[in-house]
């Protein structure tokens, strides 16, 4: 039991290790989009000034418009998800820490009962008992052992349960950090569009002065 729960830790501690790089990641697509989105401010002026001039090209500031709010949208969405999957994280390691719980409890009945036991055996070295009472008490020190037995396989098929949960977060978790790289490439491709149709509108602006 102890092994399997060094082994749940050990996943824990991997899972928090991806969620803290997916941080900053978050935080590298969230600075990403406030440049984008300065940037399509100033396209927005710059839309302006040609629209007064009649060489404003609206098809195509619509087109990024579109393409920008559909990356502010995935980057939300992504955010979304990684909330959920933190949360959910959070979930399986206080069922850990009550698991651990549960495991240090039967295992410490387990050696009260094997100190019980010998204490019998000494015992029953020392005194004159009848063979009967001697199966009975032995009887009753099998089922307890049982019993005990019986509760350590629960906690370990539990602890197993929530490896499975581990293993599901840790798939959630991969793809989120996937939707936010997507995410990420979007921002940068519409960041570049943006420069690019900035550059010709100065070029343009310069040439018509």
């Amino acid at each position: 039991a102890e092994s399997e729960v060094a082994a749940l830790n050990r996943r824990i501690q991997l899972l928090e290790e991806d969620l803290e790089r997916s941080e900053e990641r978050l935080a590298t697509a969230t600075a990403k989009l406030a440049e984008a989105s300065q940037a399509a401010d100033e396209s927005e002026r710059a839309r302006k000034i040609l629209e007064s001039k009649g060489l404003a090209d609206e098809e195509r500031m619509d087109a990024l418009e579109n393409q920008l709010k559909e990356a502010r949208f995935m980057a939300e969405e992504a955010d979304k998800k990684y909330d959920e999957v933190a949360r959910k994280l959070a979930m399986v390691e206080a069922d850990l820490e009550r698991a651990e719980e549960r495991a240090e409890s039967g295992e410490s009945k387990i050696v009260e009962l094997e100190e019980e036991l010998r204490v019998v055996g000494n015992n029953l070295k020392s005194l004159e008992v009848s063979e009967e009472k001697a199966n009975l008490r032995e009887e009753e020190y099998k089922q307890q052992i049982k019993t005990l037995t019986t509760r350590l396989k629960e906690a370990t098929q539990r602890e197993e349960t929530f490896e499975e949960q581990v293993k599901s977060l840790s798939g959630s978790l991969k793809e989120a950090t996937a939707t936010k790289e997507h995410c990420e490439d979007k921002i940068h491709l519409i960041s570049d569009k943006l420069s690019e149709f900035f550059i010709g509108f100065c070029a343009l602006m310069c040439h018509n002065v």
